[in-house]
């Protein structure tokens, strides 16, 4: 089997979607799977983003771990968190960036 032969497009693993349902999901939102989804009947791709998502995983890394573009993965991923198989892990406090600038600031003045 050449390249060519094993070359599965995009188009295909998202049904033909080209954008997520749902805007939000960002390169390094965490995502770890629910104790049920390993059980769900899930195929192909979203079966391995479960598995990897047993542990937090970002989209990028999930992305690296496909071979996959990231719009295709966030697709999947969004199709994943719809029907409740992946959860989204919030991050404690959104950082401000004029307090990452003071951040910074110390930092240099140390």
């Amino acid at each position: 089997m050449s390249a060519d032969e094993s070359f599965v497009r995009p188009f295909v693993l998202t049904g033909g979607r080209t954008q997520p349902r749902h805007d939000g999901l960002r390169i390094e939102t965490q995502l770890h799977a629910t104790p049920q989804a390993l059980s769900a009947p899930l195929r192909f791709e979203s079966r391995r983003i479960v598995e990897l998502c047993q542990a937090p995983q970002s989209l990028a890394d999930l992305s690296a771990a496909l071979r996959a573009p990231l719009a295709v993965v966030r697709i999947l991923v969004d199709d994943l968190v719809t029907e409740g198989h992946l959860l989204i892990d919030e991050p404690l406090t959104d950082v401000s960036p004029a307090l990452m600038r003071r951040i910074r600031d110390r930092v240099r003045a140390l």
